[in-house]
């Protein structure tokens, strides 16, 4: 497929940043309305926060010679949730453009330390992340997140991450969209406690599921994000499918994610069994090229992360 979204090489791994609105939330205490990032641009403490937050997480990408894949402010910035924000068409382009801009400018001076940095721009559902996707079709979540999409395309991005995932016919819309839009995308799923979609399916359905339905615009490939890994690691079943995932970024805390958004503070779980954990999964699946963190976690699970892997990926035995 073509795009600016690097294939696998040897030797590269690549660190994502952690749960970007739980960190700024709960550890800084900005309010995010409708979980929303993208609005704490007009904020000058908001973004000296983001700036910090940023560094730290480049940081561990150099000390453990990781590649950054950084994206974050965007998740919300599609049609729907920009109108419950009060945004126009004309001001969510221009907010894109913005998150985008900042990414790049905090990066900058880390160009000469890591091997690549890429910005993403970050795609959300259109409706509940957490529930069953609702009613969408594909031809309605591929005109939908087409809007998005092409806005990512004007600022330049290197490629697209979705996130937390729960319907097939959106993700084939989303999919079909990227592709025909031109975009390389990493579309990640989230599962519930049953190791499944919120939806129904398993993770390896909903996989062959997306890639029967879109063939040539298939996404470049596959994530599970917002599980802890005691949740989604029985959802790793062996087959072909499985060289599809690509990225995994996982919960701090094991605790259930309707559990974790009622809680109104920050769930840190335990850093180092969470980086153990992933260690254990580079050795498992050596193909998996794209690490980091979700709800809960920042520099210090990072830092586990990325230790852990590149031991299991040397062959260090811990």
């Amino acid at each position: 497929m073509s795009g600016r979204f690097p294939a696998r090489q040897d030797g590269v791994l690549y660190l994502t940043e952690g749960g970007s609105e739980t960190e700024i939330m709960y550890k800084f205490g900005h309010k995010l309305p409708h979980f929303a990032m993208f609005p704490l641009l007009d904020d000058p403490a908001a973004v000296a926060d983001l700036r910090g937050m940023y560094e730290r997480y480049l940081e561990v990408a150099a000390r453990h010679g990781f590649a950054a894949m950084m994206g974050g402010l965007d998740y919300r910035a599609s049609p729907d949730w920009a109108e419950r924000l009060g945004y126009s068409r004309a001001g969510l382009a221009e907010m894109q453009h913005r998150a985008i801009d900042f990414l790049r400018e905090v990066s900058a001076p880390y160009r000469e330390r890591l091997p690549a940095i890429l910005v993403l721009g970050v795609v959300g559902p259109r409706g509940d992340a957490y529930g069953t996707g609702g009613d969408i079709t594909a031809a309605e979540a591929e005109d939908y997140h087409g809007v998005q999409l092409e806005t990512l395309e004007a600022a330049g991005v290197d490629g697209v991450w979705a996130a937390t995932f729960n319907s097939v016919p959106e993700a084939i819309g989303l999919s079909r969209a990227a592709a025909d839009i031109g975009l390389p995308l990493n579309l990640s799923f989230t599962l519930d406690s049953r190791c499944r979609l919120a939806s129904g399916p398993s993770l390896r359905e909903a996989i062959e599921a997306v890639d029967a339905e879109t063939g040539a615009s298939a996404p470049d490939s596959y994530g599970l994000n917002c599980s802890h890994p005691l949740e989604f690691a029985p959802a790793l079943e062996p087959g072909d499918w499985i060289q599809r995932l690509r990225s995994l970024r996982p919960n701090a805390a094991r605790m259930d994610k309707i559990a974790l958004c009622k809680l109104g503070h920050l769930e840190e779980g335990d850093p180092p069994e969470l980086g153990r954990l992933m260690g254990d999964l580079a050795r498992r699946y050596p193909h998996i090229d794209i690490w980091g963190g979700c709800c809960g976690s920042w520099e210090t699970h990072l830092e586990e992360i990325a230790r852990n892997v590149h031991q299991a990926r040397s062959g260090i035995v811990p």
